[in-house]
This record gives structure tokens, C-alpha cells and sequence, in this order.
């Protein structure tokens, strides 16, 4: 699988990696077993990007990932987790003690000295602006307990505060056919200065897969039953903050653009590879076929331009509305 280099952290990683989210809680129950042959399965097939977070399950998605690399150490995995949410979302809270606490946790958990890369985890806004916050952040990277930091963001303007500072190497940002607005100014300014991007959320949690009709029941655990209005976090992280009646919809034509040979799945992972200035798209997965499938979008041909102005025109006349200026 071709490889990037993530910022500057100087390190390569898969253009498909594996979001584990899923692996550790609010997208229905999955069992050990199962995780770690995800885990397994995304290797073998040429991931080498787990991007993870210190509340998935309370710590059980970092968790399995320490016992997989524990029995997998020449894997040569780069493991991004993240921190922040484990406190009140105040920015007080975001503080050198904290990290140090959040981060013994996380390195514990999976079984490192020193943790490839820490997101902060969509932090309140004025975080991104605190010279503090960044003097700590460089404090760890001092104290050998992280080998680099990065932010997870919401919105554009959160993105384009972090990318300003020298000293964050790649932003997480939501980007997908119904996520177009990162492709206006994010990507090209993290282009210009040297910063990774990592595209979440690539499936619009699964409404792009074309799965789902009106009639899918998710179950109560899972974020698209409880957070469809925001009432858990913030409304993006749940099918991009589109109306799920409406990106049924919008699904259905989204599927119509797979060229052969693709799935409608592949096709949106594909046009995320194929953006100027992302390093690596994460999409999660629950069985192995899904990691399997979502690791051979990276072998797809690029997508031809019909397909990409299908794409542009699809967002336009029906998403555009719901997320641009919120996002």
C-alpha cells in the first residue's frame, strides 16, 4: 500500500488506516476476538496507521492494540491516540499535569515508553490559541513521552489555528463527499506547512457505504441511535451532522458514481486519497471483509473527473446547506 510521510513526525504511514473508535464502545458491542482480527486482517492487508483515543471504551481500544503489538512487535504500526476528554471540556483542564496523567494512562495501555503521536481530542475552541498549551505539549515531546502532538478538530477555523504552530505535526479533521469545506483553505495551508492531514469520519459513519435505508434500527449503545442532534457530542462526529433522511438520499446518488469494479465505500475512500494534501483516511471497521475492503480502495485507479464533479455537484444541491457554515 503506498505509504505518507504524516508531517513532521517523519514517519510513513498507510493511505488507509484503521480508525478504532468501533473497537472500544458507542458503535454497538464487538468482542475481543473479533477486534483483534480486525487488527490483524488491516495489517495483513497493508495498514500501518491505527488511530485510536484514551476514552474509546474507557481505554479498551488502546488496550487492544497494546495486546496486539504486543504479539505483533515487528508489525511496524505508528499508533496515534488522543487526549483531552477525560475532563470537563473546560480549557483550564488542558493543563501539563493532566497531559502527564492522561499520557501514563495511554502509554500503559498500550505498552509503550513513548507514544508515536497525541491528538488532542476537539478541545474547546480557545485551546487551539494558548501558548501554554503548546509549551506543555513541547514538554512531553521533552520528557520522551511523546515522540510528537497534533490536534483533532471540529471546524475549519479550528484547523487552520492549529496549523499556524510550528509545532503541530499533522490536524484530524472530519473530510469526506459530504464534508467538502476542509478542501478550501485546510488542505492547501497544511500543504504549505509541512502538516499531516488525517481524514475521520470518511464513510459519514457508514451512510456512504449505502448500507442503510429509513428503516435501519442501530442499536441503543451506538452514537447514530443516541447522538443524531448532538446530544452526546458535537452533531459532526454523527453521519457529518447531515440529517440521516437526508443523506439517505444523497446516499443513494453517491452510490450511482462508483465506477466498476468499486464499491460505493471504496469509491468515497478513494476520492479522500486522491485530495491534495491528505496523508491518511481512517475508516473504522467491525469484521474483517470491512477491513479488508476498505484497504483495497488505496489500490483503486484514481477517480475520473465525471466522478469527482458528480461528487461536487451532489454536495452542492444537497448537503452543502446542512454543513458548510456550521463546520
Amino acid at each position: 500500500m503506498e505509504q505518507r510521510v504524516l508531517g513532521s513526525t517523519g514517519r510513513a504511514v498507510s493511505v488507509v488506516g484503521l480508525g478504532t473508535w468501533q473497537l472500544g464502545a458507542d458503535w454497538g458491542d464487538v468482542q475481543e476476538a473479533d477486534a483483534i482480527a480486525v487488527l490483524d486482517a488491516a495489517v495483513e492487508s497493508g495498514v500501518t496507521f491505527f488511530d485510536t483515543a484514551d476514552v474509546y471504551g474507557d481505554g479498551r481500544s488502546e488496550q487492544l492494540i497494546g495486546r496486539y503489538l504486543k504479539d505483533r512487535p515487528d508489525a511496524g504500526i505508528f499508533v496515534a491516540t488522543k487526549m483531552g476528554r477525560r475532563a470537563e471540556q473546560r480549557p483550564e483542564n488542558y493543563s501539563l499535569d493532566n497531559f502527564r496523567a492522561w499520557n501514563d494512562r495511554s502509554r500503559a495501555n498500550l505498552g509503550v515508553d513513548t507514544l508515536d503521536l497525541v491528538q488532542l481530542h476537539c478541545p474547546p475552541t480557545a485551546v487551539y490559541s494558548s501558548d501554554a498549551l503548546y509549551d506543555a505539549l513541547d514538554t512531553l515531546v521533552e520528557e520522551q513521552r511523546i515522540a510528537a502532538y497534533a490536534v483533532s478538530v471540529e471546524t475549519c477555523d479550528e484547523a487552520l489555528t492549529a496549523i499556524a504552530r510550528p509545532g503541530v505535526a499533522s490536524v484530524q479533521i472530519i473530510l469526506n463527499p459530504f464534508r467538502l469545506k476542509p478542501l478550501e483553505r485546510v488542505l492547501p495551508a497544511a500543504a504549505a506547512a509541512g502538516v499531516g492531514i488525517i481524514a475521520r469520519v470518511p464513510l459519514a459513519s457508514g451512510l456512504l457505504s449505502g448500507k442503510y435505508t429509513r428503516e435501519t434500527v442501530f442499536a441503543a449503545d451506538d452514537h447514530r441511535t443516541y447522538n443524531r442532534h448532538g446530544e452526546a457530542f458535537d452533531q459532526g462526529e454523527t453521519f457529518s451532522g447531515v440529517d440521516y433522511e437526508t443523506g439517505i438520499e444523497a446516499a443513494v446518488e453517491f452510490a450511482a458514481l462508483a465506477p466498476d469494479g468499486a464499491t460505493a465505500a471504496q469509491t468515497a475512500l478513494r476520492w479522500i486519497i486522491q485530495q491534495p494534501g491528505v496523508t491518511s483516511v481512517i475508516p473504522g471497521a467491525r469484521s474483517v471483509a470491512q477491513a479488508r475492503a476498505n484497504a483495497a480502495a488505496a489500490a483503486l485507479p484514481e477517480l475520473p473527473p465525471a466522478v469527482l464533479d458528480g461528487v461536487r455537484d451532489l454536495y452542492h444541491r444537497r448537503i452543502r446547506a446542512q454543513v458548510h457554515d456550521r463546520w
